[in-house]
């Protein structure tokens, strides 16, 4: 039996090492009303996927609809009810419900209640993390109400 140490994030680890975070650790990204935190992404996972928690303050829009042609989506509830699009269809998730967004798949997230929501997202393959900086001063220049 080997022995595994664990790692912070960021630290340059190959997909066999152990990743260990608390609560609240990993890279922060502030959106508006929004907040994303990725715990693993392509540097931890050899680029086979990210994993980020998306957290959204109450009656807060999300990052509005898109697609990613190439990666597909799991979001998994972790606090209050989200509001997902997916094509042209509104779902709710609560905090332990499950949904798997296939790629191309138009969609978008939403927090209509007035609790904070969150959402953990699996993306598949890895890379989305490559265009925070640019989601972010999007944010900037383009504060929500």
């Amino acid at each position: 039996m080997t022995s595994a140490t664990a790692h912070p994030v960021g630290t340059t680890l190959s997909v066999t090492d152990v990743l260990e975070l608390a609560p609240g650790e990993g890279r922060s990204y502030s959106l508006g009303r929004m907040r994303a935190v990725f715990k693993a992404d392509h540097a931890e996972s050899d680029n086979r996927y990210a994993i980020s928690e998306w957290w959204l303050e109450p009656n807060s829009p999300g990052p509005g609809a898109h697609l990613h042609e190439e990666n597909a989506e799991i979001f998994y509830g972790l606090e209050g009810t989200v509001s997902i699009l997916v094509g042209e269809s509104w779902h709710k998730l609560e905090k332990g419900g499950f949904l798997r967004i296939p790629a191309g798949t138009m969609h978008d997230f939403a927090n209509r209640t007035g609790k904070v929501a969150g959402l953990l997202n699996i993306f598949m393959p890895g890379g989305f993390e490559n265009s925070m900086p640019e989601i972010v001063k999007w944010f900037e220049d383009n504060p929500q109400a």
